[in-house]
């Protein structure tokens, strides 16, 4: 079965050909520059296959981007697809899909009518992604089955405990203001993995994933449902983390506004663009950077590191507690797959809990699932690479199957 799976954005659109049932990768790339000067990446994983990369292509529209990538698919010389007719199915990554999905589900009209009144929550993401499923309709036609896979519908099993804000209700009620999280198509991959690792079953484990990557996220897993996660009705709660602040005292909004004039879209650009690790360290949002800074004696690139492992250590904690205990530690994206003096430093000083420090030899290991528990640990600490792709495949599959 072949299923290809999109991420649309404002002006750009990310794709992969897969095989759920296998596993196997046949494509991915890039569309970029949507609407501009339209750039086009195609990278096929079969043998003897040319790529292309970053080639100028007219993409006034995503339905334009949509064809380049389905030419390219078909190509007679570098496709991995004889016809359009070997699509099953189309999967698609959507940001927000409010409390109307707590799953995967098949489009139709009134599936996108109900992500079309979640655009408020997600006001650049939702349209982007509704603007992919149309091209993808344009282009395919009615005929192949697409299927919308939510960011937030992993988390939707929180309790009102966890999700609720302590702001009058009525703005819940009126206006379903609540901690939402995002990155649930990653939590709920690593943490099924995780669980296979384990020999488990999901159902029977309490596992606490970190998503750790430009954007970052944890989540409380507990008998193969999200308990509490970090991020909230927006990505930007939580974690600091490349650009955005993460949690903070909300009245330092206020304070800066008034003193300096900010209007609030000024206020949220600062948080959201030029604060988290970024805004400490003066120096990049990227990891790889600051660790070099850091080596070089700079400061403020080892407090915005430092301050990113505290908080980490934080909330495993904190999560730890609100599940009663912890059976697995999970890192993933890419600092937490690749960061391993960042994980010492995220785990050092959980003794308390059960988490021994990490192997050194297996820690110093990337690319592969992998154990890095020290010796005599009673909690499991692993690597585990996401593949949010090969998720939104598996669902597609899974529902399109039933049809």
């Amino acid at each position: 079965m072949n299923i290809l799976v999109i991420n649309a954005g404002s002006s750009s659109l990310k794709y992969q050909l897969l095989d759920p049932d296998t596993g196997v990768l046949l494509a991915k790339g890039l569309c970029e520059r949507i609407g501009i000067d339209g750039k086009f990446t195609y990278k096929p994983q079969l043998e003897g296959k040319a790529a292309q990369n970053a080639v100028d292509v007219a993409m006034p529209t995503h339905s334009e981007a949509i064809q380049a990538v389905l030419n390219a698919l078909i190509d007679a010389e570098n496709g991995v697809l004889s016809s359009m007719s070997e699509i099953d199915a189309v999967g698609h990554r959507v940001v927000h899909g409010g409390e109307a999905f707590a799953s995967s589900v098949l489009l139709t009209d009134e599936v996108m009518k109900a992500i079309e009144q979640c655009n408020p929550l997600a006001p650049l993401h939702n349209p982007a992604n509704l603007i992919g499923i149309n091209a993808c309709t344009a282009v395919l036609g009615d005929k192949v089955p697409q299927v919308a896979v939510f960011d937030t519908a992993f988390h939707q099993t929180m309790p009102a405990v966890a999700y609720t804000y302590a702001i009058p209700y009525e703005y819940y009620e009126n206006d379903k203001v609540r901690r939402y999280g995002f990155h649930g198509t990653s939590h709920r991959f690593v943490s099924q993995r995780a669980a296979a690792m384990l020999g488990k079953d999901p159902a029977d484990v309490k596992i606490i994933t970190c998503h750790l990557g430009n954007g970052s996220s944890i989540a409380a897993i507990k008998n193969g449902k999200c308990v509490d996660t970090t991020m909230g009705l927006t990505p930007l709660a939580g974690l600091p983390m490349g650009t955005r602040a993460g949690d903070m005292d909300a009245g330092v909004m206020e304070f800066l506004m008034n003193k300096y004039g900010f209007s609030m879209k000024e206020m949220m650009n600062i948080l959201n663009k030029k604060s988290g690790v970024s805004g400490v360290s003066g120096v990049s949002s990227d990891f790889r950077d600051l660790e070099a800074a850091a080596n070089q004696g700079n400061f403020r690139a080892q407090l915005a590191i430092d301050i990113f492992c505290y908080d980490v250590k934080k909330y495993i904690g904190s999560y730890a507690a609100a599940m009663g205990g912890v059976d697995a530690i999970v890192f993933t994206a890419g600092v937490g797959e690749n960061g391993p003096s960042l994980r010492v430093a995220m785990t050092e000083g959980l003794e308390f809990m059960g988490v021994a420090p990490l192997n050194a030899e297996e820690n110093g290991k990337r690319g592969d699932e992998v154990d890095v528990s020290g010796e005599g640990s009673k909690v499991r600490v692993l690597v585990i690479p996401t593949n949010e792709e090969l998720m939104i495949a598996m669902d597609t599959a899974e529902i399109v199957k039933a049809l």
